[in-house]
């Protein structure tokens, strides 16, 4: 009883582990990388932006995973163009395309960081900044999408995954840099 229960659900109890594990990496790889570009002291560093690259490339395999586990849902029915173009499904909306757009724009800015030469350094930095947006789309997402969403454990723990980083995104942005002062002799 126990592997039909689990076959009939899997591909949907794999999507919805896939999408947690993509918002509390996606959130601990927005924090390093606001920690990276902030005027944080001692959190800058070589083994940050190696930590900082592993949970991106870790959030968006966990991000394609779960899009694509829903292909086999029996329930869903999903198709390619459902999963990849906004507004094509009509499940949940707006939170289904805000998802898509979110997941796109994390895959896209992400990978951008192996494109940097070609985009130009100072281009790419302001392209990637643009990456805490395509997470907080997924916040939204996540929030409005999905079977979880109201639960209170599943609450508590994107709370506790999206607070730090939304603080961190605040301080980052409300803080700016003191104007450079010369000394006169």
């Amino acid at each position: 009883m126990l592997a039909t229960s689990v076959g009939t659900h899997f591909f949907w109890i794999t999507s919805r582990a896939a999408g947690v594990v993509a918002l509390l990496l996606a959130s601990a790889s927005v924090a390093a990388g606001v920690a990276i570009s902030g005027r944080f002291g001692r959190l800058r560093g070589p083994d940050l932006r190696v930590t900082h690259e592993a949970l991106s490339l870790a959030a968006l395999a966990a991000l394609v995973l779960h899009a694509f586990a829903l292909l086999g849902d029996s329930f869903f029915h999903a198709t390619i163009p459902d999963l990849l173009i906004p507004f094509v499904m009509n499940y949940k909306e707006p939170y289904m395309a805000i998802g898509i757009i979110g997941g796109w724009g994390m895959l896209l800015l992400g990978l951008s960081y192996y494109a940097r030469e070609r985009i130009g350094i100072n281009r790419w930095k302001a392209l990637h900044r643009l990456t805490a947006v395509a997470w907080i789309l997924g916040v939204i997402h996540t929030l409005g999408e999905g079977t979880d969403a109201g639960q209170p454990w599943f609450l508590a723990l994107t709370v506790a995954a999206v607070a730090p980083v939304a603080l961190l995104l605040a301080a980052r942005i409300l803080t700016t840099p003191a104007p450079a002062t010369r000394e006169i002799p």
